[in-house]
């Protein structure tokens, strides 16, 4: 028996998400064939097969959460003995496999006849295969991620399509092993929705009441619940997904960051009708950028070296239900305003749809988060590691500020500039806000 342990997925993250498993127990298979779909930083990667050989043994279902460097699969390779019918059998009907059913929601793939088995016991130490880049601790614990709707089970990737497509998951008829909502379940459940029961005759109004001194009042009836609301409860869940990693990065960077911020404000008053906010807070990035290279910088607090970067990669903050994504725009040196639109409405939609390729979620060389589209003036944005810098625009806002004869009211845009003091210097920082300031401040 030859057991692959999951290798480092070139993320330097210490576990990843099954998805879909495309092969079973029982399966001849080759090399590179298409064994499991991760979820890692974000982002979905195939695992291709590492061997020729028969699946024994799955050491996880979709939902589960395998440690790098833990048990993945197990194969029987050729030449080696195999197990009898019985104990495949045995595995087969294990309890394990009334868990999770799920398939890829990300390449929205529907394949039924998969089925999965896995075991949370340890195997014994056999030959590992698996391959794993630098040093970091592991261990053999899988984490079951299903949610219950009213007896029904259903995995993340079938939450997010449920989600895309609208459909109330308590209302889906099952077909899973063990009453798991399928992919397809969720897709049949959108292509025929349930028929609105006929609308009722109105409901006698409650009686007004009324007081000499005070109208007379109706009592209103109750404002429909808001659609897609997260499920709340009381018990402690295991933090999955995109929140994890978003967990992990913040738990980084406090560790390792000397942060700094400091605030401005520009004024957008001169500024044509129908600007595009972000193309303008980009190129002002671009140009702080050449006039203070140091905030477009990498910094090794180990070895103490600083890299200055001639190019812009933003890494660009983008808010979900699901946690932090930070997509990177690359090369925005060279890019024209619709460039930028064109790249932001793509990274909209791949992160609509979950499919960022894991290359385009790192390395930048600095940061900018517009949270101003929700509410909030100023902020102490986080930098990610090994980035020196992020800009935070916040809401834009009319103040009244004086000008030659009088007072106008002009619009404004916040800024906060968050700085890693080790590799930057406060003059450099306020000379790079200044710049950003200045370009912002600009007709067009």
């Amino acid at each position: 028996m030859s057991i692959f342990n999951l290798p480092d997925l070139g993320e330097g993250l210490p576990d990843a998400e099954i998805v879909e498993w495309h092969v079973k127990v029982g399966d001849q298979v080759e090399v590179d064939q298409a064994m499991v779909s991760m979820e890692t930083a974000k982002a979905v990667v195939d695992v291709p097969v590492p061997m020729a050989g028969v699946v024994k043994k799955l050491y996880g279902e979709p939902g589960d959460v395998i440690d790098t460097g833990a048990p993945l699969i197990e194969f029987s390779v050729d030449g080696e003995a195999t197990a009898d019918s019985s104990e495949a059998e045995s595995e087969a009907d294990s309890p394990a496999k009334l868990r999770a059913e799920a398939e890829q929601v990300l390449m929205d793939l529907d394949d039924d006849s998969a089925k999965q088995t896995a075991s949370p016991e340890a195997p014994a130490k056999e030959e590992a295969i698996g391959t794993v880049v630098g040093q970091m601790e592991s261990s053999d614990a899988v984490v079951d991620s299903m949610t219950d709707f009213g007896g029904k089970k259903a995995a993340p990737a079938v939450r997010a399509l449920a989600k895309k497509l609208g459909v109330d998951l308590s209302t889906v008829e099952a077909t899973g092993t063990g009453g798991v909502i399928r992919p397809s379940d969720v897709k049949a459940a959108a292509a025929n929705p349930p028929a609105q029961k006929p609308a009722s005759a109105p409901a006698k109004s409650a009686p007004t009441q009324a007081t000499p001194n005070k109208p007379a009042v109706t009592q209103a009836a109750k404002p429909p619940a808001p659609v897609n609301k997260p499920i709340v409860d009381d018990n402690w869940q295991q933090v999955k997904g995109s929140r994890r990693t978003m967990a992990r990065v913040m738990q980084n960077s406090h560790a390792n960051i000397v942060p700094t911020t400091i605030m401005d404000d520009a004024d957008i008053n001169n500024w044509q009708p129908g600007e595009d906010i972000t193309a303008r807070l980009i190129r002002s990035l671009v140009v702080a950028a050449q006039a203070e290279p140091t905030l477009n910088a990498w910094f090794d607090g180990d070895k103490l070296s600083r890299r200055l970067i001639s190019h812009v990669d933003v890494g660009i903050a983008v808010d979900t239900e699901d946690g932090l994504f930070v997509p990177t725009m690359r090369n925005c040196d060279q890019m024209t305003a619709g460039d930028v639109r064109n790249a932001m409405n793509n990274i909209k939609e791949q992160v609509k749809t979950r499919s960022i390729p894991p290359e385009d979620m790192k390395d930048y060389t600095i940061m900018l988060s517009n949270f101003g589209v929700y509410a909030g003036r100023y902020a102490t944005p986080v930098i990610t590691p090994p980035c020196v810098s992020i800009v935070a625009a916040g809401k834009l806002r009319h103040d009244v500020v004086p000008v030659l004869g009088g007072m106008e009211a002009h619009r404004i845009i916040p800024l906060s500039l968050t700085f890693d003091h080790r590799a930057v210097t406060g003059g450099e920082a306020a000379r790079f806000l200044a710049a950003m300031i200045n370009d912002l401040n600009k007709s067009r």
